[in-house]
């Protein structure tokens, strides 16, 4: 005599058993919170026109399930030593090769992965343009001139004011180097102080019909205040002088159609362009799959972070601020957003 008791519960045991062996359906799978119990220490740049991409990844990992509840800011120096050590996880506000100098730091115990921007985060020294063509002055050299240094000074001690880098940036160990390299010592003042109230001061003077000599890279709010071609110009450099640990990227430094560069294109700015990219604890890495992943897969437009740095630079920056703007931006690009994370969970699965 046929059980059908028994037959139905062998045939619902195997249904179930079959179920379970079935991959996780697409819907179930958004849902999944691989990083659920695990807390991130998290860093940002201590140039805040980084903080906006450091948040759109900190709630990235956050919807992994990852909790990400302080982001720590620091200077290159000593995050690099902490994220080898492991007392920090990560930032995404690294540059390569301006940070170069760093990675006997951190190479034995954090990595390099994935790219917030790759190529076209530029660098280079810019004067006013109406100074630039009244004096003709197309290359950083023009400027050691006697009579050309007077009209950039503005403390009367004889030489150029030049807004440069705050100490513990990668730029102001390169800037430091072209000083020497170039025996500008006699020839530049470099203004060290917090970069942001330091180009204010120098955007004062130009509102105030003032030459104007000063460092930046792109993305900047600088280039959305004081465009290139319309407001100030970029300087070449006759000669490429950069520090040991880039002197292998000396044929990188000549953008092709560099809007407002001074003298013939390609414009030769001196400095390597640079890739932004995430650095994080390799011990990190291995036990945090989907976060690993996820910072290979992420990619932020360069226009994109211009945009928001003009924001901020508007006044939009504080802290309530970026965290709108990142989830706004997480919204309008929620279709790659998703593919992101579905590589995330993914990668916690294998």
């Amino acid at each position: 005599m046929i059980n059908k008791k028994a037959i139905l519960k062998m045939t619902t045991g195997a249904a179930v058993a079959a179920m379970m062996a079935m991959p996780i359906s697409a819907n179930a799978d958004a849902h999944m919170k691989p990083g659920s119990g695990t807390t991130i220490d998290m860093a940002r740049a201590s140039w805040d026109t980084g903080w906006w991409q450091a948040e759109v990844y900190s709630q990235l990992l956050q919807e992994l399930g990852y909790d990400v509840s302080r982001i720590t800011t620091l200077d290159n120096p000593p995050f690099y030593q902490s994220v080898a050590q492991g007392d920090v996880d990560l930032w995404v506000n690294g540059w390569f090769p301006l940070h170069n100098s760093y990675e006997d730091a951190f190479s034995q115990g954090a990595e390099k992965i994935g790219y917030v921007a790759k190529g076209g985060a530029l660098q280079g020294y810019l004067i006013d343009k109406k100074t630039a063509e009244e004096h003709d002055i197309n290359y950083v050299e023009d400027l050691t001139k006697d009579d050309i240094q007077k009209l950039f000074d503005a403390n009367g001690d004889g030489k150029a004011d030049l807004v440069a880098c705050p100490p513990g940036w990668g730029c102001e160990t390169v800037i430091t180097h072209h000083f020497e390299a170039y025996g500008w010592d006699d020839d530049f003042n470099a203004i060290k102080a917090g970069y942001s109230a330091s180009m204010a001061d120098a955007l004062g003077r130009y509102e105030n019909g003032q030459p104007i000599f000063f460092y930046t890279w792109t993305p900047n709010w600088t280039v959305g205040e004081l465009p290139p071609g319309e407001d100030v110009v970029w300087l070449q450099m006759k000669e490429t002088k950069l520090p040991e640990d880039q002197a292998d990227l000396a044929d990188a430094t000549t953008v092709e159609g560099l809007e407002g560069c001074r003298g013939e294109q390609p414009c030769d700015l001196g400095w390597p362009a640079n890739d932004i990219r995430p650095v994080a604890n390799s011990d990190f890495l291995e036990n945090n799959p989907a976060a690993a992943e996820l910072l290979k897969q992420v990619s932020i437009p360069i226009g994109d972070i211009f945009d928001q740095n003009a924001q901020m630079n508007d006044g939009a920056d504080s802290p309530e601020d970026l965290k709108q703007q990142a989830s706004t931006w997480i919204e309008d690009n929620r279709d790659q957003v998703d593919k992101w994370l579905k590589a995330a969970r993914e990668a916690a699965q294998m």
